[in-house]
């Protein structure tokens, strides 16, 4: 292999290793809800903010790329539903993206032989079809993942909101509060109550705090809580109330969940059964007799 090409490979892979670290550490509201959360008896004590190695990268590259570069329309939204919601999050996972798409097919032709032609094709191909679909494919997959956290985490923010609210607690204090004590459990949830507090606390009316809130996320409960929480502070009714009949409606639901995917799972069970398991149990019994006729034949024989 040429050591110009093998330096070039291994500047693309030093590429996209930084692209990479860069849309991972780029998480901005973490490291504000960090200090926000530096709290002691009961008093917020502002931490200063550490620039890091992320932040610099992540901030070069978005001098040194064109506007035109970064991730737009479903794929920002798909950003912010996974968390990385910085103003250079677009623009490093366009970076990641370019670089994959070049970094792999590249990978291929340096790393395959050419001795057969049908595998060095195939190679190529599937480096392509990797290059391309991965990065979009894993930041789907972590939104997803996002989303389902902060589904399993809200019954149990709603608990706590209405201890608060019942215990005299005005709403805006009671998310405050729900936010410090849900960090060490659900950290997803807690960042984005304590940006809804944020907002409203900087001017913005509390219907459109808590509609940015299924904004970011895309999560539809949180949809369906915003509305209820907007019609019962309209019409004046216990908000209290509101939350707890949607915290047992949201566990029933979930509860729904599970017993259909139990009633599914040995549907799905079928085909591994099929393809790994049921040949391996034929062998198994099967093949002792086989190996005795074919004895028995050609004794006969």
């Amino acid at each position: 292999m040429p050591i110009s090409l093998l330096f070039l490979v291994l500047v693309v892979v030093l590429a996209v290793a930084v692209a990479t670290f860069v849309l991972v550490t780029d998480r901005e509201r973490r490291a504000v809800i960090d200090r926000a959360n530096g709290f002691s008896d009961g008093f917020l004590v502002l931490k200063p903010k550490r620039t890091s190695l992320g932040d610099r990268l992540s901030k070069w590259l978005t001098r040194r790329l064109p506007s035109s570069f970064a991730a737009k329309g479903e794929t920002a939204s798909t950003l912010v539903h996974a968390g990385f919601d910085g103003p250079t999050a677009p623009m490093a996972f366009a970076a990641a993206r370019a670089a994959s798409a070049v970094v792999l097919p590249l990978l291929a032709f340096t790393l395959m032989p050419r001795t057969n032609a049908l595998y060095f094709s195939l190679a190529m191909v599937l480096g392509v079809v990797i290059g391309v679909l991965a990065p979009p494919g894993v930041l789907a997959n972590l939104a997803r993942g996002r989303q389902d956290k902060i589904k399993r985490s809200l019954p149990d923010c709603l608990d706590l909101m209405v201890v608060c609210v019942e215990a005299g607690v005005s709403l805006d204090a009671a998310v405050l509060r729900v936010a410090r004590e849900l960090g060490p459990m659900h950290p997803e949830l807690a960042a984005e109550l304590m940006t809804v507090n944020r907002r409203v606390n900087a001017g913005i009316p509390r219907d459109q705090a808590m509609h940015g809130l299924w904004l970011r996320t895309g999560v539809e409960e949180l949809r369906a809580l915003s509305a209820n929480m907007i019609q019962s502070e309209k019409w004046g009714t216990s908000i209290a109330t509101v939350l707890r009949v949607f915290a047992e409606t949201l566990r029933r639901k979930r509860k729904q969940t599970a017993e259909k995917k139990a009633a599914t799972a040995p549907l799905k069970m079928m085909i591994p059964l099929a393809l790994f398991i049921f040949p391996t149990i034929f062998i198994v019994l099967m093949g002792p007799a086989i190996i005795k006729i074919n004895t028995m034949f050609d004794t006969m024989k």
